[in-house]
């Protein structure tokens, strides 16, 4: 009894001394979250492909997830967030990406290097020893960009020649460059990217380059070894770091990860892999439809890219109703016109042109039904493969992957090939890949199933560390019109309201004052332990869902609260977040005039 006593005391004690506007949250530097335990209820959760509860919770304590399924008892400390059936999936991993990186700048060329033929190892683009930490921006924006599309791990690669540097798999989450990183020198990244004015200045330059160095480190790493068995009356080995950063290669403890975006790429890669022996991870392959019957038989692993050509269909025809409308417009200008005498011209046959034309289109068609179904191929010929987002722009991917899934993919497979299978290939399936117990909390969870056209992210876990994304219902439609929760919906924001928050210390009263000029909502946070009073930024009134975030100082350090919530008549109901700290219930109530 007495023990049980002192464990809802000590709980109390810490729950007081943490959160929302209480007073003791930053009496030091650095305080843990209110809580790292969180619930997920009412979730269906997609534990992996073929794998499903429904309607189950998830339980996540300190980055780790410790309960699965429909019975699960929720720990008293845990933030639940109540899904009301949306999905849950294990975070996505990216198989070759520069997120995070901070990109060099172009310089100027100095001035010509002295023998052209022997450049310094750097001047090539040789710098294999680099570690890719060393450009890794925790608050570059693509990392942002990503996650909301519900990555949360990433084979992270650095800039440079035809050999970079090593890649390291990160989490898309963290305040530090080793904090982020989860996996060092994961690979050695090369490219078949030929220097500029100096040797090696073409692919097959490149290629024999690539032969010559591994080949130099083979002799190196069998010395090494004979020395280190009997040192007596032997010169020692040389030291060179471009040779010494190969030895993990050539003794196959680290894959060479290729980038190879072209079909012939992608063969004189498998060639260079055939002569040398290395462990292969053949990455960005965005034309390997017509080889892929040679990539199963070198047993390569496969990281397919997310970047697909522009489908032109809806935009040509959008041209071509834009382009009548021209005509149109013309038409009616030249009958205002008087009419001018034009010599009469003998007009060259035009059916050959016509049967070329045609040609053409026929095989870009055949070409981009290739290109859009090169997933569904590779899954059809048994070749397990991931995704890469190195070319691919943020915005497209959901809808490139809709597109493979339309091109024959199935729906399973494309969840896998960013879940199970890049963990498998990457040596992560304990850690990452599915929804289990004991694998790090790196979950992604949409309002429909994820491949839906109108599916939204909105919470993504990296580590146990909640990221929250506003969803609007609905926007205001191209032509003008106004659609059901447009800003013209009737719903009034402007006066004074009394807010209530629910926090582990307890009810947290606080005013909100809005003004509203035009489309343009303004206003000011005051009470409870915002004191003096603060401006709330980036006010929004979409329908009757109000979001505004505002930021108070408290004992020398800035907090800020978003807020969203969904105004009935005189009240609100919705949510306060806090960063890493979580959501709470919050209310509001409108004050009389």
């Amino acid at each position: 009894m007495k023990k049980l006593f002192s464990s809802v005391l000590l709980r109390k004690m810490l729950s007081a001394m943490v959160f929302c506007w209480p007073a003791m949250l930053f009496a030091q530097d650095e305080l843990a979250p209110v809580s790292r335990t969180y619930a997920i209820t009412n979730v269906n959760i997609v534990q992996a492909p073929g794998r499903k509860i429904d309607m189950g919770t998830v339980v996540m304590k300190d980055g780790l997830i410790v309960s699965v399924g429909k019975n699960v008892s929720i720990p008293a400390d845990a933030i639940v967030i109540k899904a009301d059936s949306m999905y849950v999936y294990a975070g996505f991993i990216d198989g070759l990406s520069r997120v995070g990186l901070n990109k060099p700048k172009d310089e100027e060329r100095g001035q010509r290097p002295k023998d052209p033929g022997n450049p310094k190892p750097e001047e090539a683009g040789i710098t294999p020893q680099n570690d890719v930490r060393v450009s890794l921006n925790p608050s570059e924006k693509s990392i942002e960009e990503l996650r909301a599309l519900g990555f949360t791990a990433a084979h992270v690669v650095p800039y440079g020649g035809m050999m970079p540097g090593n890649g390291s798999i990160i989490l898309l989450g963290g305040k530090s460059a080793d904090e982020m990183v989860l996996v060092n020198k994961s690979s050695f990244y090369s490219e078949l990217s030929p220097a500029r004015g100096v040797y090696p200045g073409t692919v097959m330059g490149v290629m024999a380059k690539y032969r010559e160095l591994y080949r130099q480190a083979a002799l190196s790493r069998a010395y090494e070894n004979s020395y280190a068995s009997n040192r007596a009356g032997i010169q020692r080995p040389a030291t060179d770091r471009v040779i010494e950063a190969l030895f993990p290669v050539v003794d196959k403890r680290q894959p060479v990860l290729f980038k190879a975006e072209r079909v012939i790429d992608a063969q004189r890669v498998l060639t260079l892999q055939s002569d040398l022996g290395f462990s292969l991870m053949l990455a960005e392959l965005k034309e390997g439809w017509d080889i892929v019957n040679k990539i199963k038989s070198t047993n390569a692993k496969v990281f397919l890219s997310l970047d697909l050509p522009e489908d032109k269909d809806k935009k040509d025809d959008k041209k071509k109703d834009d382009s009548k409308k021209e005509e149109g417009k013309k038409d009616e200008a030249k009958k205002e016109e008087p009419k001018k005498e034009e010599p009469k011209r003998e007009e060259a046959p035009k059916t050959a042109t016509a049967e070329e034309k045609a040609a053409l289109e026929k095989r870009k068609a055949e070409f981009m039904a290739k290109y859009v179904g090169q997933a569904a191929t590779f899954q059809k010929a048994g070749v397990k493969f991931g995704f890469s987002t190195l070319s691919a722009k943020s915005g497209n991917i959901q809808g490139n992957l809709r597109r493979m899934i339309e091109a024959g993919l199935p729906e399973d497979a494309a969840l896998a090939s960013l879940t199970t299978t890049p963990a498998e290939m990457l040596g992560l399936s304990d850690r990452l890949g599915s929804v289990d117990n004991g694998k790090i909390a790196n979950l992604v969870i949409s309002d429909k199933p994820y491949f839906n056209e109108k599916a939204k992210v909105r919470y993504v876990f990296v580590e146990g560390t909640m990221y929250k994304f506003e969803v609007k219902d609905s926007k205001e439609s191209k032509d003008g019109k106004k659609g059901e929760g447009s800003k013209d919906s009737g719903v009034k924001a402007e006066g004074e309201w009394n807010i209530s928050t629910e926090t582990p210390n307890g009810i947290e009263q606080s005013k909100l004052t809005l003004k509203k000029e035009g489309n343009t909502i303004s206003g000011t946070m005051s009470g409870g332990s915002i004191n003096p009073a603060v401006g709330i930024d980036n006010a929004k009134l979409d329908g009757n869902s109000l979001t505004f975030n505002f930021t108070f100082n408290y004992g020398g350090s800035d907090i800020t609260v978003e807020v969203a919530v969904k105004i009935e008549g005189d009240t609100f109901k919705g949510t306060s977040t806090v960063a890493e700290y979580g959501s709470f219930p919050t209310e509001g109530k409108r004050l009389p005039k």
